[in-house]
């Protein structure tokens, strides 16, 4: 059994980098029947169709040598800025009253950035959080694994 309870009405948020799939639990805690609430899918191409293909370059006042900056991953950022709008969802359903509780699966980059912008309100209807990344997975597997851990 996992370590934590999923129980009627509760939301379940299967996200990564790219996609989201918020469910509503409308069976109980041991058998869950989940039902899409909403799906969201952020197109993120890869870095060099993103950005620029070459770094631009720095100079030092101390010394006659240049050293070249650091490539931006503009992939990367892109994933952090959907994580922080998948805590937002969550932050307004939370403050809005539209859910009670809410158990997150992300891939655990996604799931640290998903945590570290929710609200104090948001935080405190978590009750359960699994690092996994189960996105592209039928439902009945996300189901086993929140009913199984």
């Amino acid at each position: 059994m996992s370590e934590f309870s999923v129980g009627n009405g509760a939301w379940v948020l299967v996200g990564d980098g790219r996609r989201a799939l918020f469910f509503q639990n409308h069976g109980d805690a041991e058998l869950l029947d989940l039902r899409v609430v909403e799906t969201r899918v952020d197109d993120n191409p890869p870095t060099h169709e993103q950005g620029t293909d070459r770094p631009g370059r720095s100079f030092t006042s101390f010394s006659p040598g240049r050293s070249a900056m650091q490539n931006t991953d503009w992939h990367e950022l892109e994933e952090e800025r959907f994580a922080r709008a998948m805590a937002d969802r969550i932050n307004q359903a939370a403050e809005s009253g539209e859910l009670d509780a809410i158990a997150i699966i992300a891939p655990p980059k996604a799931l640290g950035e998903i945590r570290k912008e929710l609200s104090a309100k948001a935080q405190s209807k978590v009750v359960g959080e699994l690092a996994k990344d189960l996105t592209r997975h039928p439902l009945k597997d996300i189901e086993k694994a929140l009913t199984r851990g």
